[in-house]
């Protein structure tokens, strides 16, 4: 379908990939991943044609079609929202153009009538007749309601846009197709429906995304971009990190016999099929671990940051208590009524079908916002560690040294001890010296987690910490969490995160609350709690953002 013959990119000395060959096959699901900066995304522009290598060719099948997750929300503005998804299929909406322009001609000739006449059956041959029944069903599915399908896309919030471009990409089932992040800005819904679309599509699907739950549910294949090279493995992303840890073991482990190390390997193996086989992604197309060599399986040179989150002191058992809290924007409740106590071990997720709601909860916990109506209070043991979505304004004042930078939030202001938090999020040697203006956005990361780990709070509240983070850290992260022996209140749209970490989940909207001592699969899964969310969001509209 796709084939990449010695593939090579590199800027200046820094070589992403050299003499890559990789062939994408009809049915599967690749999965690309690799640590920030290794050319992920620039991968995905290559084979899409928006960038070219410095050397090789990527060749498509004669006659295929690709379809391409775009990242410009605002080029359709001017144009109506079902539009934007028929937009998709470049070859149809050029007939359905050419028809109209012939159709609306003064003076139509019979010339014109043997043309359009051309053009209908062409079009017919393609479908056209179901294009906008399906680019509606689309649409729906996505979360984009039918009132909303005849507007302009100016008049969409940032994270329908979203949405509607999705669509666009999936609409006309393309031979490939190459989606970069599609999870960004969707809820957990939404990326359910996304998957079982995924799922059920019969082509090539080609997909970088930092949400593990999604790679897993999905993905046939693992294209993995590291040291310089692109080599693809069976499985999907869980397989990948589960046998290259366990490679990497057995690789440092030189006394082992290599028979112990191939049985090892095996009964790994075993495991994971059987597993698979119970799983929502055994179809037809998922059989591939039965075909895999344990030659395939090689360690990793990924490092995974050291997170450890250890409070300073223990919470008694007074931890947080909220009554009537309730939020306005704009004379707009964000949420209402909010009325729950937090009791020892309790790690909670907090969800909403909109973000600015969560943040705000957030923010008004930090004492960053005053809420409209209600109080909150802490237990007087509590101490917080806060971890915000946006953390601009921390990088903002005059550029410093990360050694300089976290220094000033620490009261022990020796060079060793400052360097151990850096160097457990993976700033060692002279990085710990790089200016904190010149930070990405997963560095900057990074460093409040540095931060956050020092000031050793014994309730964590974080708003969307998976955001920027490349998997490694997800997974660090993630784990950390899991081993925190307080109190944790976080929101993320990480289902895998959500699931391991909450043990207790409180929905928000403008219409209450939905609290239940529940992880997120079995909130999810629950018929009666189904009933509560519809009520609890209805006639709720997302806010523009």
């Amino acid at each position: 379908m796709i084939k990449v013959n010695n593939l090579s990119l590199q800027f200046g000395k820094r070589v992403l990939f050299d003499e890559a060959n990789v062939f994408f096959a009809p049915g599967n699901c690749y999965g690309v991943i690799g640590a920030n900066g290794a050319g992920k995304s620039t991968f995905l522009k290559i084979l899409a044609g928006d960038k070219d290598a410095n050397k090789g060719t990527v060749a498509l099948e004669p006659g295929k079609r690709m379809a391409v997750l775009k990242q410009d929300h605002f080029e359709y503005d001017e144009v109506r929202v079902i539009d934007t998804v028929m937009i998709g299929h470049e070859k149809l909406w050029s007939i359905m153009q050419e028809k109209d322009a012939i159709y609306s001609k003064p003076d139509f000739s019979e010339a014109d009538g043997i043309k359009a006449s051309e053009l209908e059956e062409e079009f017919g041959e393609m479908g056209g007749w179901n294009a906008e029944p399906e680019a509606a069903a689309l649409l729906s599915g996505i979360g984009i309601h039918e009132r909303d399908h005849e507007k302009p896309m100016k008049e969409l919030n940032g994270h329908q846009k979203v949405r509607v471009l999705l669509a666009q990409a999936l609409f006309g089932d393309p031979d490939v197709l190459i989606l970069d992040e599609p999870t960004n800005d969707l809820d957990i819904e939404t990326v359910t429906w996304l998957e079982d679309f995924l799922l059920d599509f019969k082509n090539t699907v080609i997909v970088v995304s930092h949400d593990r739950h999604f790679l897993d549910t999905v993905c046939t294949h693992t294209v993995d971009i590291d040291f310089g090279k692109i080599n693809m493995y069976t499985g999907n992303y869980s397989f990948w990190y589960e046998s290259s840890q366990l490679a990497l073991k057995q690789k440092l482990a030189a006394n082992k016999k290599a028979e112990d190390k191939r049985n090892e390997m095996q009964a790994f193996i075993d495991r994971f099929s059987a597993n698979a086989s119970k799983s929502k992604q055994a179809t037809s197309r998922r059989k591939m671990l039965e075909k895999l060599t344990i030659e395939e399986i090689k360690p990793s040179s990924r490092k995974y940051p050291g997170i450890i989150y250890n409070p300073n002191r223990d919470a008694g058992d007074q931890i947080l208590t909220v009554k009537n809290l309730s939020y306005h924007q704009d004379g707009r409740p964000l949420f209402q009524e909010l009325d729950f106590t937090i009791n020892k071990g309790d790690k909670i997720a907090i969800l909403s079908k909109d973000s600015l709601a969560t943040t705000a909860l957030f923010q008004i916990l930090n004492e960053e916002l005053s809420p409209t109506t209600g109080s909150f209070e802490f237990g007087q043991t509590i101490t917080t560690s806060y971890l915000p979505l946006e953390n601009e304004h921390f990088f903002s004042d005059e550029p410093m040294s990360l050694m300089d930078w976290l220094r000033q939030y620490s009261e022990n202001k020796d060079e060793q001890y400052i360097r151990g938090f850096l160097g457990k999020m993976l700033f060692s040697g002279e990085e710990v010296h790089k200016m904190s203006n010149v930070l990405s956005g997963g560095e900057k990361v990074r460093c409040m987690i540095s931060r956050m780990m020092m000031a050793g709070g014994n309730l964590l509240l974080l708003d969307e910490p998976t955001n920027h983070l490349d998997l490694e850290s997800i997974t660090a992260l993630n784990n950390a969490l899991i081993n925190f022996p307080g109190n944790v209140i976080f929101t993320s749209h990480d289902h895998q995160f959500v699931e391991t970490v909450a043990n207790r989940i409180i929905e928000i909207s403008p219409n209450g609350m939905i609290d239940q001592l529940k992880d997120l699969d079995e909130y999810l899964a629950d018929d009666k709690i189904a009933g509560l969310r519809k009520e609890l969001h209805s006639e709720v509209e997302l806010v523009s953002v």
